[in-house]
């Protein structure tokens, strides 16, 4: 399976990805944001980091780079997109996913491992995972913040299209167990298609026992599945 993740100045978690993908033996290449066409992909990431040091508003300004027109073509055509933390900001921007990330409900950044329930299992993001299962993945941002209008609320629910939710151990979704005050404790989303995920927590940082856990390889094999 093919994949590309795009780089932009600023961004810092494009080779933990990278690690991630070659290690579930992905076939990778690293996209700079100036190139205006993308090699043939299975998948393209979206990752984290801090895209032109959050200026203006996090992810505004990387929406507007030459290789989005790509992105955005692509994602229309079917091309499966993950976007992580400042991913799922840059998706917004772009339109590609509805909704907004604002800042932490403290204002404060925020950078500590947390837990996550897993919502819909049943697409190619998630498959190898089953419903509601637990999940401990790291999250580190400003503005993590998700909310959305009343109207576009309801239809992530109507569609199933709420990938995940911050909890607690037990898999309760309350206000203690949301970390940044997200709506809903909302962590990822869907576009309708189901061929789009943003996420603010980092499944990439949770591939190794050595160093964390094994979390997050379920998301990389559901794909490869």
């Amino acid at each position: 399976m093919k994949s590309s993740v795009i780089v932009f100045p600023g961004s810092n978690c494009d080779r933990d990805i990278a690690v991630a993908l070659e290690k579930m033996q992905f076939k990778n290449q690293m996209v700079w944001h100036k190139e205006t066409k993308l090699p043939k992909s299975d998948l393209i990431v979206i990752p984290g980091g801090f895209s032109y040091g959050d200026y203006l508003r996090s992810g505004a300004i990387a929406g507007k780079s030459l290789i989005i027109n790509e992105v955005i073509k692509a994602a229309n055509e079917g091309c499966l997109i993950l976007g992580i933390c400042n991913g799922f900001q840059i998706l917004t921007e772009t339109g590609l996913l509805q909704g907004v990330l604002l800042r932490n409900k403290k204002l404060k950044f925020i950078n500590k491992d947390v837990n996550i329930k897993v919502i819909n299992n049943q697409t190619k993001f998630s498959n190898k995972y089953k419903k509601d299962q637990i999940l401990k993945i790291n999250i580190a941002h400003n503005e993590g913040n998700y909310f959305t209008n009343s109207e576009h609320l309801q239809k992530l629910k109507n569609e199933n299209l709420i990938a995940f939710k911050y909890c607690n151990t037990t898999g309760s979704t309350d206000e203690d167990s949301n970390p940044n005050g997200s709506l809903e404790n909302i962590a990822g989303i869907f576009n309708s298609k189901k061929n789009i995920l943003g996420m603010m927590p980092h499944p990439e940082r949770m591939i190794d026992n050595l160093v964390s856990n094994t979390d997050g390889v379920n998301l990389f094999s559901s794909l490869l599945n």
